[in-house]
């Protein structure tokens, strides 16, 4: 019986379960980006989150527990030397599933994960978004019209004739 077991199977067995889980894993923080089912990427999230909480402290018995569970140097060094000091100041929430499309062959849906902090072009637009202008409601822009110096500028031009059409 299944009572009480709530996580998704993913149709394998436990050993099976864990050793594709702990390959996702390494391949998301090493590569930052993995693409996948949507079902693998949310049985990983519940994985792969208390890891990098875990990362947080940089201590040997840390490192021996989630290498426990990734069971990859590599991996474990770059989540306790590139990763942890990205998200020391964030409280959770390390990874993010975007949906793409379903698979051709058996129509699963697809989604790319990747880590939160390590997306350039998402954090290239969040900072340019904090410095464009403020928009009201009605569409008009709330920064002030051009300036009156510009345009005595261009009178004296045309006054004296070197502006020519």
């Amino acid at each position: 019986m299944r009572h009480g077991k709530k996580f998704n199977h993913l149709g394998r067995q436990k050993g099976h379960r864990e050793a594709m889980l702990s390959n996702m894993a390494t391949s998301l923080l090493t590569h930052k980006r993995i693409f996948t089912t949507t079902a693998k990427a949310k049985a990983l999230r519940v994985y792969v989150e208390p890891l990098i909480t875990k990362s947080k402290d940089n201590t040997t018995h840390s490192r021996r527990i989630v290498f426990g569970y990734l069971q990859s140097k590599d991996a474990v060094n770059e989540l306790f030397t590139n990763i942890a000091p990205k998200v020391a100041n964030r409280p959770g929430g390390y990874t993010r599933i975007l949906k793409t499309h379903n698979r051709l062959g058996d129509n699963a849906d697809m989604c790319m994960m990747e880590l939160v902090d390590f997306n350039e072009a998402m954090l290239a637009s969040r900072d340019s978004k904090a410095t464009s202008s403020k928009r009201t409601r009605r569409g008009k822009k709330t920064a002030t019209a051009p300036t009156k110096a510009a345009e005595p500028i261009v009178e004296e031009a045309t006054a004296e004739g070197k502006v020519e059409d």
